[in-house]
């Protein structure tokens, strides 16, 4: 449901992004804000550019509702959105990557599932990227997996929608353990306090200028190394919260999931639903709900 009385606050990191920055918070201002008519306040985390980032962000900070939190050292993804996150104060907060990818006409449809749950994650259908990155990402996920049992379709999107409270709960831990696979961990961290988790389809563009600044060829195995030593100590931490009995990430999670599908195919636009688990169909199937 759109509010058009609470602001909303997007959180966007952003490093080495002055190609396209001013024009993906733009188009996000116009189509959530303007012809969407929910208001929002973008909390920009911007980390060490090197580029013409900061002056940019600047300027469009006295043209759009933007908080800007600027570091001249860089701190890495996961410490960036961390102080994002930290920075915000609605009692809803978005989330978005800065690339442009993420197309801003899918935060009005997360608004709208928003009702009885903590929190609203995307999952990109189809993906766009690189093969290496989604080959990496496939093999991770069933580590990750085996160790959490997450039953989502994608835990690393960075496309969500998350209540205040459920926000505080994750970020009173020790959080920042995976440095570059943040959301890995967020979603980990959602189940172990009983987040109430609604999944809908989100559309994944094609980046169109830049390329990516944190998964190059040269820096993956790299990060292969820290995520599966990042997932080892996560599960310590985890269980450790949870002594008695097995913790609530390593049993079959209570979340339910709502497996939304756009009806873009039925109106000959863009099939986003093409998962195997769900059936197409016009709006929405099955129905998220507290027990």
């Amino acid at each position: 449901m759109i509010n058009p009385s609470a602001t909303i606050d997007v959180v966007l990191p952003v490093h080495n992004e002055g190609a396209s920055i001013g024009e993906t918070l733009r188009e996000f201002h116009r189509v959530v804000m303007l012809e969407g008519g929910q208001p929002i306040r973008f909390v920009v985390c911007e980390d060490g550019s090197s580029d013409d980032t900061v002056p940019i962000l600047q300027k469009l900070s006295t043209e759009l509702p933007l908080k800007l939190i600027s570091d001249p050292v860089r701190k890495g993804y996961s410490r960036a959105v961390i102080d994002g996150l930290r920075g915000t104060r609605s009692e809803w907060v978005g989330f978005v990557d800065s690339d442009g990818q993420c197309d801003p006409a899918d935060m009005l449809r997360l608004l709208t599932l928003r009702n009885d749950v903590d929190l609203v994650m995307g999952w990109r259908n189809p993906r766009s990227g690189s093969q290496i990155r989604k080959v990496m990402s496939g093999a991770f996920k069933f580590v990750y997996r085996m160790l959490f049992r997450v039953n989502v379709r994608d835990p690393s999107c960075p496309y969500l929608l998350i209540n205040r409270a459920g926000l505080e709960k994750i970020l009173s831990g020790n959080v920042g353990i995976l440095k570059q696979g943040f959301w890995w961990e967020f979603l980990a961290r959602a189940v172990a306090a009983n987040l109430c988790i609604v999944e809908t389809p989100v559309r994944h563009r094609v980046r169109a200028r830049g390329v990516t600044q944190v998964y190059r060829p040269t820096k993956v195995p790299r990060i292969a190394i820290e995520h599966l030593i990042g997932l080892y100590r996560l599960r310590q931490e985890i269980d450790a919260a949870h002594p008695i009995g097995i913790s609530p990430v390593a049993r079959r999670t209570r979340h339910h999931l709502l497996r939304a599908l756009d009806d873009q195919k039925s109106k000959g636009g863009e099939d986003v639903g093409s998962s195997p688990f769900a059936t197409p169909v016009n709006g929405l199937q099955g129905q998220a709900q507290r027990k």
